[in-house]
């Protein structure tokens, strides 16, 4: 399997070798999304380096699903390059593995997540991600949940310390992952609960 990300930080070396398997299991360094032409670099560089080639179109189609979040370059890239007959890797390709690579972000990224969120704080972001991309005002989210602002006010903060959403404005809310809105309702289809 074809490993990409290209100049991305190595998660050992920020996590440190000296911590304990379930001391790096929580800790997620922070990355930020990567422009256009870093998140086509990111994904076509290892796989030149590797003696093959990818179609600009391809390029251009990873880093649209991935909105330049390294890490899902590196599941796109390497998904896309396994489906591949050959070189270059087509934008069908692409297209082809792109149910393989939500699956995998589905089973450890996103699914890591989610586990560590209450029933509640699961809620808040099943709420928001039912108001569309973001972000939202914080009465917005409260009202989709049937609640007090005031009472929404502890679940948002538990949200933000675990590091699942962001305040890009005062009162305002959104995701700090790419997709994981999409990731809601996979997870919680039947949202909201019968009877609630």
């Amino acid at each position: 399997m074809l490993m990409l990300g290209a100049g991305l930080p190595q998660i050992a070396a920020l996590s440190g070798e000296a911590k304990s398997y379930s001391e790096r299991l929580f800790d997620f360094p922070a990355v930020g999304p990567l422009d256009e032409n870093a998140s086509r670099d990111a994904v076509r560089i290892p796989i030149e380096d590797a003696g093959a080639e990818i179609d600009d179109d391809a390029l251009l189609e990873i880093a649209k699903r991935t909105e330049g979040y390294p890490y899902f370059l590196q599941e796109w890239g390497s998904h896309s390059w396994n489906v591949a007959p050959g070189s270059p890797v087509t934008l069908e390709d692409v297209v082809s593995a792109s149910g393989k690579a939500t699956a995998a972000l589905d089973a450890s990224f996103f699914r890591v997540r989610f586990d560590r969120l209450t029933p509640r704080e699961q809620d808040y972001l099943r709420a928001m991600a039912d108001l569309g991309p973001g972000p939202h005002r914080s009465g917005e989210v409260a009202a989709k949940l049937g609640i007090a602002v005031t009472s929404a006010g502890p679940l948002r903060t538990g949200l933000i310390r675990k590091g699942m959403i962001w305040s890009p404005a005062h009162g305002e809310t959104a995701f700090t992952v790419p997709m994981f809105d999409r990731y809601m309702f996979r997870a919680m289809p039947e949202w909201p609960p019968a009877g609630g």
